[in-house]
């Protein structure tokens, strides 16, 4: 009998002593959610018809300016500029009240500003130089009709009789924007400045293989609502050769609504990068696709939710222990395709002054392997 590829992968491990706690003991404030992400593109008519194919609403369209909301009630969840050049300009979380803005301004010495559409908002980089925002008072949108779950029969309960499933081949509607990864040369810098100024908490670390006296290289964070459950998840983080954007993941009703969005997406034409399958960290079925500008976008469902009690498990990073079932993890996906692109990033990293050094390159290129 073959060895379980996931034995041991999950993160019911706690940490050692003396190991990073995975939050701050005093921070600056506490944000309740992410608000938006915003992108620039050469080209948002490419950009509007891929958002409608993976089941965004457009909420507003300029010559200038797309913008995206989900069905859930709330401010809209994706802004795309017009740009030269595609770049990630950086998450925009929301503040829990007015004067969290006047903390987190002094804190990272920026000011105070006035949003066009509304409310205020505070802009700051992370060590890496990545720009976060924090709003308040931002208009909200009402929710719109929602996919509704099919009701299943399971086990020795029957809801459904005299009925049959016949889910839409459809997009798969976007309810809501859930997290967003990204990558980092200086992940324990950035990771700390996310936990101290924001308030955040760690939900899980990973830690390359053999390399976990060294500190852990990913991180799954969380919002800190207290007794209120939050997404396991609302930012993730992992140690690389560059900064930027990995991907982000927008709720969907069920896995009905995924998977036959998912026949709809391949049908329009787009490419799937992995799925479908159900995460370890987070447990979410998900599904990754790429859009007409290899931007890597997730649906997901049934996503796991806590409080503040928990604390971080541990557990080592490998691209087998990123799902508990599903197809194995695609290069691309991991990102992993050999290229020269990836080469010189590389080359830059060892270069450069982070965290980066041959020895966690060489883990990373090892756990990252499909």
């Amino acid at each position: 009998m073959n060895a379980d590829p996931h034995r041991n992968l999950h993160s019911e491990q706690g940490a050692l002593r003396g190991e990073h706690p995975g939050r701050d003991t005093d921070p600056v404030i506490k944000v309740v959610d992410l608000a938006w992400l915003e992108f620039v593109k050469p080209d948002l008519d490419r950009a509007e018809a891929f958002a409608r194919d993976f089941g965004f609403t457009v909420a507003s369209r300029t010559d200038e300016t797309l913008r995206l909301r989900g069905a859930l009630a709330g401010p809209d969840c994706l802004v795309v500029h017009r740009g030269r050049r595609q770049r990630f300009a950086g998450p925009v979380f929301q503040a829990a009240a007015a004067e969290d803005l006047d903390r987190f301004a002094r804190a990272t010495g920026s000011s105070v500003t006035a949003l066009e559409a509304g409310g205020r908002c505070v802009t700051a980089r992370t060590p890496s130089g990545l720009e976060v925002r924090v709003v308040h008072g931002v208009p909200e949108v009402g929710g719109l009709e929602l996919q509704r779950p099919l009701t299943l029969n399971s086990g020795g309960t029957f809801p459904r009789v005299n009925d049959t499933q016949r889910p839409p081949r459809e997009p798969a509607k976007v309810e809501r924007l859930g997290h967003v990864v990204l990558s980092t040369t200086v992940f324990l810098r950035d990771l700390d400045w996310f936990l101290h100024h924001l308030g955040l908490i760690v939900s899980d670390f990973l830690y390359l293989d053999g390399q976990r006296d060294r500190g852990p290289t990913m991180a799954f964070i969380r919002c800190d609502r207290g007794s209120e459950p939050a997404d396991h998840h609302t930012l993730a983080m992992h140690l690389g050769p560059e900064n930027g954007y990995v991907h982000s993941a927008y709720q969907v009703a069920d896995l009905d609504a995924l998977a036959a969005g998912g026949e709809y997406l391949k049908e329009r034409g787009h490419r799937r990068s992995w799925g479908i399958g159900r995460h370890i960290q987070g447990s979410q079925i998900f599904d990754y696709w790429r859009d007409p500008d290899r931007l890597l976008l997730e649906h997901f469902t049934d996503g796991d939710r806590f409080d503040s009690s928990l604390e971080p498990g541990w557990a080592p990073m490998s691209a087998s222990g990123l799902a508990q079932w599903g197809p194995p993890a695609t290069a691309d996906f991991l990102g992993s395709t050999p290229s020269p692109v990836l080469l010189r990033r590389a080359v830059s990293a060892l270069r450069a002054d982070n965290e980066v050094d041959l020895s966690r390159l060489l883990a990373l290129a090892k756990a990252m392997s499909p």
